[in-house]
Parts: structure tokens; C-alpha cells; sequence
């Protein structure tokens, strides 16, 4: 660990230089996927606000198990079916996919489309089950 602490002090240009850019690569990967929103906080949400669950998984898997009143809609349509939830442009989204990979982007498109409350389910579907929370068939 001494050494360590050495290599930082002798070579203050690099350590420097390497923390900018993870500093850097964190903001990026922080603004291209939006707010996240732990399983506790979208219950709360959807209780207290009637927000409204987005599931982005293809419907086979939709169908096996989804949050009560998600609407769903494929990341692959969602550009070309977000006007099906023009309605809720005010209104909390939630965002949901099986691990919480792809909502973010969804996400993103939403927000430039003029949806101003959207959020992602951290750990998506696979989260929510592991808390035991119910699931409609």
C-alpha cells in the first residue's frame, strides 16, 4: 500500500489525468441513462403519485409476469408508439425492463420527447421479484 501512495505522489500528472477521466466516464454513463429509482421508492411512487409503469420488454415476456397496470411497449417501438402515452407527459413514469440494462435508454427517449417525471427501476423486473413483490400474469 506504501508503494501505492508513491506511485501517486511521484506520478501526480497520471493520477490526476486517471481520475479526471473516471470522473468523466461516470457523468456520461450518469446522463445517458437518467434517474434511477430503487423498488421502494417506485412503489411509493405509483401509491402515493398513480404514476405509471412502462415495461419495455417484448410481450412473450410481458406476459409472464409484469407490475399491476404496466402498459407495455417494446424498446424497439417505443420511438414509434411513445404517442400512446402523450397523455401522462406530466405524470410520473416509471420505466421497466428485466435487469434495469435497457431502461435507461428508453428513458432518454422519452425525456426528449417531452416527458418531464420519467425514472428507471433499478434492477428492473428481477429486483422487484427478489423483494417479493406481486407480479400479474
Amino acid at each position: 500500500m506504501n508503494r501505492f501512495f508513491e506511485f501517486l505522489i511521484n506520478h501526480w500528472a497520471l493520477s490526476g489525468l486517471w481520475l479526471a477521466l473516471a470522473a468523466g466516464l461516470l457523468a456520461y454513463l450518469n446522463s445517458k441513462t437518467g434517474s434511477s429509482l430503487s423498488v421502494h421508492q417506485a412503489t411509493q411512487l405509483i401509491n402515493r403519485e398513480n404514476a405509471t409503469v412502462v415495461d419495455v420488454r417484448e410481450r412473450k415476456d410481458f406476459d409472464k409476469g409484469h407490475v399491476v397496470d404496466a402498459v407495455n411497449i417494446p424498446l424497439a417501438k417505443l420511438a414509434e408508439r411513445s404517442g400512446e402515452l402523450d397523455k401522462k407527459k406530466q405524470d410520473p413514469l416509471i420505466v421497466v425492463c428485466q435487469y434495469g440494462q435497457q431502461a435507461g435508454e428508453a428513458v432518454k427517449l422519452l425525456q426528449e420527447r417531452g416527458f418531464t417525471r420519467v425514472s428507471k427501476l433499478a434492477g428492473g423486473i428481477s429486483e422487484w421479484q427478489s423483494q417479493n413483490l406481486p407480479l400479474v400474469r
